[in-house]
């Protein structure tokens, strides 16, 4: 069986990505290890299996796209049990959402950015 381990994901800044990953949005910090000049940074959510590899950008080429790896689009999908609780927690932690939470067909969900700009759902499947 095959699944999905990590998501490289860029950053400006190693420690400024945990503290939102960790703070902001409740991921646990896997692995934090050093590299050199670089680290090797593991988050993902509570009890999820696939996480985000936090890069550190290198290049110019890299330091653009901080923050629009996806062109605009939503990029990311945060899978929660407790679409309320969630949505009140991050809101108090300083989360920007673009949107009210709306209810679709698929579940309840609303956009939120990450500290870089990232556009991600929050999502509860029905």
């Amino acid at each position: 069986m095959a699944q999905l381990g990590l998501v490289a994901l860029l950053v400006r800044d190693y420690d400024e990505a945990i503290d939102f990953y960790t703070g902001a949005l409740g991921f646990t910090l896997r692995e934090d290890l050093p590299q050199g000049d670089k680290r090797w940074v593991v988050v993902a959510p509570p009890g999820g299996q696939t996480g985000l590899l936090l890069a550190r950008a290198a290049t110019p080429e890299q330091e653009a796209r901080v923050g629009d790896q996806f062109g605009g689009r939503v990029g990311f999908f945060l899978d929660v049990d407790d679409f309320a609780a969630a949505h009140t927690r991050m809101t108090a932690a300083g989360v920007h959402f673009e949107e009210e939470p709306r209810h679709e067909v698929y579940g309840t969900v609303a956009v939120f950015r990450d500290l870089y700009g990232n556009r991600w759902d929050l999502l509860q499947v029905t």
